[in-house]
């Protein structure tokens, strides 16, 4: 969901519930059902599923990338694609720093790397996530998306 979506939102995609929690530890029912719904957007987006990464996205999500804000409607048209294809192409670590949930409101901080070649270019970067979450009655739901990626370096291959 961010970066330049395809250099933002998602790119590091371990297997599903890999994701290292740095300094948090994501014990209670809560913070594991947070932490799975970030991961499991993650996990559609390096396994090409659209529909499933789209579920996960509350109808009035926000996506910030590139200095813009996009609608769930608009990542969809305009980057969701992008970042499919990059988090397919690209190895991705992801390391959660921070799961912090407020009543029905919940925010999850990752720092991510990627190594690898992306349309015929190396790529290595490094950034930082933020999701916003919020509790519905068909479980958490990511409301915004924001990520940086400052340090990306690609050349020819």
């Amino acid at each position: 969901m961010i970066l330049t979506l395809v250099t933002g939102l998602v790119l590091a995609v371990p297997p599903v519930g890999q994701a290292s929690l740095g300094s948090r530890s994501a014990a209670d029912p809560d913070s594991t059902a947070i932490l799975a719904t970030v991961t499991a957007f993650h996990a559609a987006l390096a396994a090409g599923d659209s529909a499933a990464a789209l579920a996960l996205l509350a109808p009035d999500a926000v996506v910030l990338e590139s200095g813009e804000v996009e609608t769930r409607a608009e990542y969809a048209a305009h980057h969701l694609a992008a970042d499919i294809e990059f988090s397919r192409a690209v190895p991705s670590q992801r390391v959660v720093t921070l799961v912090h949930q407020e009543g029905a409101v919940a925010w999850v901080a990752a720092t991510s790397t990627a190594r690898g070649t992306f349309r015929d270019r190396a790529v290595a970067s490094q950034g930082a996530e933020l999701m916003v979450l919020s509790r519905t009655e068909a479980g958490w739901r990511i409301r915004a998306g924001h990520s940086t990626r400052p340090g990306t370096r690609t050349r020819r291959t």
